[in-house]
C-alpha cells in the first residue's frame, strides 16, 4: 500500500469528525510532519505518514523529539487500522503521539 493512500484515508477521516488535516511543509525546515490535524475542542496533532513498515528517517525523529518536547502530540501513521486510534489520541488531547 502506497503512503498516499493512507494520507487520503486520514484526510477523510479527520473530516468526517469536523476537523482539518492540513499538509503541512515548511521552506525552511526539513524533516516535519506531513499534516497538522486540527480537531473540534481546540485539540490538536501531528501526523507523520509512512508506507506500511517505512521508518522515520534520522532528521524526521528529531523534528518529532523537537515538537514533543515543545508539548505537541507527533504520531506516526502507517497502516490504515492506526487511522482511527490516531484520530481519538488527538480528539481526548494525548500528549504522547504514541498509539495504544
Amino acid at each position: 500500500m502506497r503512503e498516499s493512500k493512507i494520507e487520503r484515508a486520514l484526510v477523510n477521516a479527520v473530516r468526517k469528525q469536523g476537523g482539518i488535516a492540513f499538509k503541512f511543509t515548511s521552506q525552511t525546515m526539513n524533516g516535519i510532519p506531513d499534516r497538522l490535524v486540527l480537531l473540534p475542542g481546540g485539540q490538536i496533532g501531528f501526523v507523520e505518514l509512512k508506507a506500511p513498515g517505512k521508518q522515520l528517517r534520522l532528521l524526521q525523529k528529531k523534528r518529532k523529539a523537537q515538537l514533543e518536547a515543545l508539548g505537541f502530540p507527533v504520531f506516526v501513521v502507517d497502516r490504515l487500522e492506526l487511522i482511527d486510534k490516531t484520530i481519538h489520541a488527538i480528539a481526548h488531547g494525548r500528549k504522547r503521539g504514541d498509539v495504544p
